[in-house]
């Protein structure tokens, strides 16, 4: 059993969920405590069966839930220095326990093996997470402002990624959001559009890629139908059949289908 499964993805919140036979972790907790139950239990699943919670970076939409969630149910944090610091600074009335320090070294949780990777984004340290168990590996890249060869290379050969689809452009340009705040999502250390969504797929299909999650979304910039044709429009002209890949869409405020990797 090795299986993922969206909680909740976009701009308002994050939060995802990858079990084994013996373990079950959280990727960030972008969302309330009590949705944050009441989405585990539609997947049959109590917040007592937590073994970790993996934070990518310090913003509210990805730790909105961590200090309630974890003191509650005594579940450990694993976490990078940087980001640690940078979420105490934020929020000084926060008191979080178990706390476990990661660096950019692969680390065990149980029968899982976790590989950090760092990526581009506007946090202290921000990083995405390889999770692997018998030859499979599961990846998970969100919030990046673009897409490096490093990050190409910690993408190869995954089993299933869940991608950042955050933006599209025009829909970007034509939104109500402030010009500063437009150049920060477009820029290098803000999200990953559309279409460089779809570029980064196309590429990673010839290095094995078959199984894809589109995440992230913006209420405001995006919409999953349009996400959905972008991608599959840079599928087709790199030549690329859609039916030969499953690309999903994680939806904003309820769990996924679950994806087996097993």
């Amino acid at each position: 059993m090795f299986t993922f499964c969206s909680l909740f993805s976009g701009s308002s919140g994050n939060c995802s969920i990858v079990q084994s036979e013996k373990t079950k972790i959280l990727i960030d907790i972008g969302e309330s405590t009590k949705k944050i139950v009441t989405a585990l239990e539609q997947l049959n699943i109590k917040p007592e069966e937590i073994d970790a919670i993996l934070i990518t970076h310090e913003h509210s939409d990805h730790t909105k839930g961590l200090n309630t969630f974890s003191n509650k149910y005594k579940t450990p944090i694993y976490i990078n220095k940087e980001t640690y610091t940078a979420l105490i600074n934020k929020n000084p009335n926060i008191s979080l326990t178990n706390i476990h320090h990661f660096n950019y070294k692969k680390f065990n949780i149980n029968d899982l093996e976790i590989l950090p990777f760092s990526i581009p984004h506007d946090a202290a340290n921000p990083c995405g997470f390889n999770i692997f168990k018998d030859g499979k590996k599961i990846s998970i890249a969100t919030d990046i402002g673009h897409i490096t060869n490093d990050v190409l290379t910690y993408l190869e050969k995954s089993s299933f990624l869940l991608l950042e689809a955050n933006y599209d452009s025009e829909v970007l340009k034509c939104s109500s959001y402030p010009y500063t705040l437009k150049q920060r999502i477009a820029g290098p250390l803000g999200h990953l559009s559309n279409t460089s969504a779809g570029k980064t797929i196309s590429y990673l299909y010839n290095l094995g890629l078959s199984n894809v999650m589109l995440g992230h979304l913006s209420k405001e910039n995006n919409f999953p139908e349009l996400a959905y044709k972008t991608v599959v429009e840079e599928l087709m002209n790199n030549q690329i059949n859609e039916n030969n890949i499953k690309l999903s869409v994680a939806y904003r405020d309820k769990p996924s289908n679950i994806i087996d990797i097993s």
